[in-house]
């Protein structure tokens, strides 16, 4: 399987807010968020410059997509981005989407993500 990568030129926060909190329409004008509600939590994922200070935030990640779409049947993919990069002591968040996933980095770690990625087979643009 052949799997290629771009990265996402934002900076971006993982935010976490309270499990009733609303989701502030702001956020629908942002030109890439996510957004994931559990009993436990509301977690928005959106560009670092647009989120509140008062907000509880993980601050400095940039993204690498998947380029999809890909199909449901495929399994491993993240496994098999997770695995090298974890063993390279690079920690990830992941996001998947109808089409795609996408790894975030600590910004400060991506370079050696990217390295370790194209080390271990994958294209990145």
């Amino acid at each position: 399987m052949n799997i290629r990568l771009s990265t996402i030129n934002l900076l971006l926060s993982v935010c976490r807010l309270p499990a009733d909190a609303a989701i502030p329409g702001w956020i629908f004008n942002l030109p890439f968020f996510s957004i994931t509600r559990t009993v436990a939590e509301l977690s928005i994922v959106a560009p670092e410059s647009f989120i509140p200070p008062d907000w509880k935030a993980e601050r400095g990640w940039k993204a690498l997509k998947v380029e999809g779409p890909l199909d449901f049947s495929l399994t491993g993919i993240l496994a098999s981005l997770a695995v090298p990069l974890a063993e390279s002591g690079v920690s990830i968040f992941a996001i998947s989407t109808y089409d795609t996933d996408m790894i975030l980095v600590k910004a400060d770690q991506l370079e050696k993500a990217i390295s370790t990625l194209t080390s271990a087979g994958f294209s990145i643009d």
